[in-house]
């Protein structure tokens, strides 16, 4: 099947639907009307139909064991569901490298052995900002529970809220004009504790949890590459941007969907050198502003990311024909037109001649097959 996994993502809608309701039992309406649709976002396919796949997969689980029938709609999970001692709320850092487990859906879960279970139990409901190992911070997000992982015995999964997690619009360095970011890893001579740092999980203040957003989050200037920012016509190419540098918790801030899209449209137009994937179109104006426009391939009201492999730069009529479904990409970056299209030969003509998207060297950057596959299904016009 496209996109995510079924199997896996049920099993995860199992864990939270048990795990929320304190119980081992539960009903396939509630996994219906709490979960399915959840389902349907994380994996980026409804199958034949939603409610018909979801019974199959239940009946696989089943099968093998893990859920027992009890009738009437009604099933138990074999595996109680965790229960965590309460634990003084704390926002946290979680590590995680290039080839870590935590690399694939950073969006969606973090996986953690038991020894950092407690650890991670403080993050419930805080946000916590992903540090890359060795290296800076990257990336917030909040989460929402924690469940054993039910392919994997002895590892937990902190699962994230969705559309919680945002990257930033620059990497942040561990330590900015020598001094650190995040004060707990340094001492008061400047020595680094390397150790701590690659620790998977670590409380981290207010303060130093601000002062990462502060290097990490742009404003509308930002968006002007600086070797393009015009001398006198700075005021004319400004740009409207709030202030929300007041001296308060900027976590609060952190739900804008101005602020977020300012981040998403920043790393979308670097990664695409500010020029359109399907037509190579590159037009800067005189205050450096690209016409390029970062596009969300699974739509943010569906539960889509504010993640670079999420997104893609689009013409401003491309784009426009991407959000209504008459022109998507296959996984391997082929341009695929709409057969409801009612001028294709035109859209050819904008297009690249070879019919195939130009799309960024590293891997983690290019499109991810999950949202693809949601943008095909959800318009439900391409194979």
């Amino acid at each position: 099947m496209a996109g995510g996994d079924w199997s896996r993502s049920v099993e995860l809608a199992v864990a939270r639907l048990t795990t929320r309701l304190g119980s081992a039992e539960f009903s396939l309406q509630e996994l219906i009307a709490q979960e399915l649709q959840r389902i349907v976002n994380e994996t980026g396919s409804r199958g034949a139909t939603p409610q018909a796949t979801l019974r199959r997969e239940l009946q696989q689980l089943r099968d093998l064991g893990k859920i027992e029938f009890l009738g009437r709609g009604q099933y138990r999970l074999a595996a109680a569901p965790l229960f965590l001692p309460s634990a003084f709320p704390s926002k946290c850092v979680f590590v995680i490298g290039p080839r870590s487990t935590n690399a694939d859906q950073p969006d969606t879960f973090y996986r953690l052995d038991e020894q950092w279970l407690m650890a991670a139990a403080r993050a419930i409901g805080q946000w916590i900002v992903y540090q890359e190992s060795g290296r800076g911070y990257c990336a917030i997000a909040r989460v929402e529970q924690i469940v054993r992982d039910p392919q994997n015995q002895g590892v937990y999964l902190a699962l994230l809220e969705p559309g919680s997690y945002l990257e930033f619009g620059r990497d942040v360095a561990l330590s900015v004009e020598g001094k650190g970011v995040e004060r707990r890893l340094f001492d008061q001579n400047g020595g680094f504790n390397e150790r701590l740092s690659i620790q998977p999980v670590r409380p981290i203040s207010d303060d130093d949890f601000n002062r990462i957003l502060g290097f990490g989050l742009v404003d509308a200037e930002d968006l002007l590459p600086s070797d393009d920012r015009p001398g006198d016509n700075t005021n004319k190419c400004r740009e409207n941007a709030a202030d929300w540098g007041a001296p308060v918790d900027r976590a609060t801030a952190l739900v804008s969907r101005t602020l977020r899209d300012r981040q998403f449209r920043k790393r979308i137009l670097e990664v695409y050198d500010r020029r359109c994937a399907l037509t190579g179109i590159q037009f800067i104006d005189d205050c450096g502003r690209a016409e390029a426009q970062a596009a969300h391939i699974m739509s943010v009201e569906a539960g889509g990311p504010d993640r670079v492999a999420n997104g893609i730069a689009l013409s401003g009529t491309v784009h426009w024909m991407f959000d209504r479904g008459l022109i998507s990409l296959g996984d391997d970056g082929k341009i695929l037109l709409s057969r409801k299209l009612n001028d294709a030969e035109s859209a050819k003509r904008l297009l690249h001649s070879d019919g195939r998207a130009r799309l960024p060297e590293q891997e983690t950057h290019r499109p991810n097959p999950r949202f693809l596959a949601w943008h095909r299904e959800y318009h439900g016009l391409f194979g």
